[in-house]
Protein backbone atom coordinates (compact mmCIF):
# COMPACT_ATOMS: atom_id res chain seq x y z
CA UNK A 1 0.00 0.00 0.00
CA UNK A 2 2.81 2.41 0.88
CA UNK A 3 4.53 1.59 -2.38
CA UNK A 4 1.36 2.31 -4.38
CA UNK A 5 1.00 5.69 -2.70
CA UNK A 6 4.68 6.45 -3.29
CA UNK A 7 4.32 5.52 -6.97
CA UNK A 8 1.19 7.66 -7.28
CA UNK A 9 2.86 10.68 -5.69
CA UNK A 10 6.03 10.38 -7.79
CA UNK A 11 6.38 13.52 -9.90
CA UNK A 12 3.69 15.36 -7.97
CA UNK A 13 4.22 18.48 -5.88
CA UNK A 14 3.07 17.16 -2.50
CA UNK A 15 2.18 19.00 0.67
CA UNK A 16 3.72 22.38 1.55
CA UNK A 17 3.16 25.35 3.85
CA UNK A 18 0.49 26.93 1.67
CA UNK A 19 -1.47 23.68 1.41
CA UNK A 20 -1.40 23.21 5.18
CA UNK A 21 -2.47 26.84 5.69
CA UNK A 22 -5.35 26.39 3.24
CA UNK A 23 -6.58 23.28 5.07
CA UNK A 24 -6.58 25.12 8.40
CA UNK A 25 -8.15 28.19 6.78
CA UNK A 26 -10.94 25.98 5.41
CA UNK A 27 -11.75 24.86 8.94
CA UNK A 28 -12.93 28.37 9.89
CA UNK A 29 -15.86 28.65 7.45
CA UNK A 30 -16.61 24.94 7.90
CA UNK A 31 -16.95 25.27 11.69
CA UNK A 32 -18.99 28.48 11.37
CA UNK A 33 -21.21 26.74 8.82
CA UNK A 34 -21.76 23.82 11.19
CA UNK A 35 -22.52 26.16 14.09
CA UNK A 36 -25.23 27.99 12.17
CA UNK A 37 -26.84 24.84 10.89
CA UNK A 38 -24.66 23.34 8.19
CA UNK A 39 -25.59 23.17 4.52
CA UNK A 40 -29.23 22.77 5.49
CA UNK A 41 -29.05 25.80 7.80
CA UNK A 42 -29.91 28.37 5.16
CA UNK A 43 -28.10 30.30 2.50
CA UNK A 44 -25.25 31.60 4.70
CA UNK A 45 -24.46 28.12 6.01
CA UNK A 46 -24.48 26.76 2.46
CA UNK A 47 -22.22 29.51 1.16
CA UNK A 48 -19.70 29.00 3.97
CA UNK A 49 -19.80 25.23 3.45
CA UNK A 50 -19.16 25.65 -0.29
CA UNK A 51 -16.30 28.10 0.38
CA UNK A 52 -14.70 25.67 2.84
CA UNK A 53 -14.85 22.77 0.42
CA UNK A 54 -13.61 24.91 -2.47
CA UNK A 55 -10.54 25.77 -0.38
CA UNK A 56 -10.01 22.09 0.47
CA UNK A 57 -10.34 21.10 -3.20
CA UNK A 58 -7.80 23.78 -4.19
CA UNK A 59 -5.40 22.54 -1.51
CA UNK A 60 -5.71 18.98 -2.80
CA UNK A 61 -5.25 20.20 -6.37
CA UNK A 62 -2.00 21.85 -5.30
CA UNK A 63 -0.87 18.70 -3.49
CA UNK A 64 -1.47 16.41 -6.49
CA UNK A 65 -0.32 18.86 -9.15
CA UNK A 66 2.47 17.91 -11.53
CA UNK A 67 3.32 21.56 -12.27
CA UNK A 68 6.01 21.71 -9.60
CA UNK A 69 7.53 25.05 -10.65
CA UNK A 70 4.23 26.93 -10.47
CA UNK A 71 3.30 25.40 -7.09
CA UNK A 72 6.75 26.22 -5.71
CA UNK A 73 6.39 29.83 -6.91
CA UNK A 74 2.97 30.08 -5.23
CA UNK A 75 4.41 28.69 -2.00
CA UNK A 76 7.34 31.10 -2.20
CA UNK A 77 4.96 34.08 -2.55
CA UNK A 78 2.91 32.79 0.38
CA UNK A 79 6.00 32.41 2.57
CA UNK A 80 7.11 35.95 1.68
CA UNK A 81 3.68 37.37 2.65
CA UNK A 82 3.69 35.33 5.85
CA UNK A 83 7.18 36.59 6.67
CA UNK A 84 6.16 40.22 6.11
CA UNK A 85 3.07 39.78 8.27
CA UNK A 86 4.99 38.31 11.21
CA UNK A 87 7.91 40.74 10.78
CA UNK A 88 5.47 43.67 11.14
CA UNK A 89 4.12 42.37 14.45
CA UNK A 90 7.56 41.33 15.72
CA UNK A 91 8.82 44.87 15.09
CA UNK A 92 5.85 46.37 16.93
CA UNK A 93 6.39 43.99 19.86
CA UNK A 94 10.06 44.98 20.12
CA UNK A 95 9.15 48.66 20.03
CA UNK A 96 6.55 48.07 22.74
CA UNK A 97 9.13 46.32 24.95
CA UNK A 98 11.60 49.19 24.52
CA UNK A 99 9.06 52.00 24.94
CA UNK A 100 10.26 52.88 28.46
CA UNK A 101 13.86 53.54 27.41
CA UNK A 102 13.55 54.67 23.78
CA UNK A 103 11.28 56.74 21.58
CA UNK A 104 10.76 55.79 17.95
CA UNK A 105 10.53 58.30 15.11
CA UNK A 106 10.06 58.02 11.37
CA UNK A 107 12.24 60.06 9.07
CA UNK A 108 10.12 62.55 7.12
CA UNK A 109 12.37 62.07 4.10
CA UNK A 110 12.70 58.31 3.65
CA UNK A 111 10.24 56.95 6.26
CA UNK A 112 12.95 54.92 8.03
CA UNK A 113 12.28 54.16 11.71
CA UNK A 114 14.83 55.47 14.19
CA UNK A 115 15.25 54.82 17.89
CA UNK A 116 16.47 57.56 20.24
CA UNK A 117 16.87 57.58 24.04
CA UNK A 118 13.97 59.03 26.00
CA UNK A 119 14.07 62.11 28.26
CA UNK A 120 16.75 64.04 26.37
CA UNK A 121 14.52 67.07 25.66
CA UNK A 122 14.45 68.56 22.17
CA UNK A 123 17.13 66.95 20.07
CA UNK A 124 18.22 66.97 16.48
CA UNK A 125 17.90 63.54 14.90
CA UNK A 126 19.88 62.69 11.79
CA UNK A 127 18.63 59.83 9.63
CA UNK A 128 21.32 57.22 9.08
CA UNK A 129 19.77 56.18 5.76
CA UNK A 130 19.24 59.49 3.93
CA UNK A 131 21.09 62.01 6.13
CA UNK A 132 17.99 64.16 6.68
CA UNK A 133 18.01 66.04 10.01
CA UNK A 134 14.90 66.97 11.99
CA UNK A 135 14.14 68.14 15.52
CA UNK A 136 11.85 66.21 17.86
CA UNK A 137 11.10 66.16 21.57
CA UNK A 138 12.03 62.94 23.34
Amino acid sequence: MKQRLANFMAGRYGNDSLSRFLIFAALVPLVVSLLIGGAAGGSLGTVLWVIAFAIIIYSNYRTFSRDIQRRAAENSRFLELKSRFFRFFKKRREQFRQRRDYKFFRCPGCKATMRVPRNRGKIQIRCSRCGNAFIRKT
